[in-house]
């Protein structure tokens, strides 16, 4: 992928900093994404959600969505067993879906 291929894309950043469980991954999720009511706030929801343009911020349906995960690291080291099944659905979504792109970024606050 090349940085032309994000050119257009909706971005959208989950700021995952200060998350320190399951829940609180799943509630940043939620609101970072604007996910419906019915958002299950589970691993198989998440993936459904992250595959499904339908349910994605109304300018990312049309064009894509490039997602920015920031403030992971805490988490990652906190939780790293949710962390690794995170990145699982993360990036099964991204197999699944042409137009998702999903960015771990490096540093920063996170450490």
């Amino acid at each position: 992928m090349t940085t032309g291929d994000l050119a257009g894309r909706h971005p959208v950043t989950l700021d995952l900093l200060g998350v320190t469980d399951k829940a609180g991954l799943m509630d940043r999720c939620a609101g970072a994404l604007g996910l419906p009511d019915w958002f299950g706030r589970n691993w198989d929801a998440l993936a459904d959600c992250l595959a499904d343009p339908a349910v994605w911020p109304a300018g990312a349906r049309d064009r894509g969505m490039f997602l920015l995960v920031s403030g992971w690291g805490p988490y990652a080291r906190t939780r790293p067993e949710e962390w690794r099944i995170a990145r699982e659905v993360f990036a099964e979504a991204v197999d699944r879906t042409p137009g998702l792109t999903v960015v771990l970024a490096l540093g920063g606050a996170d450490r």
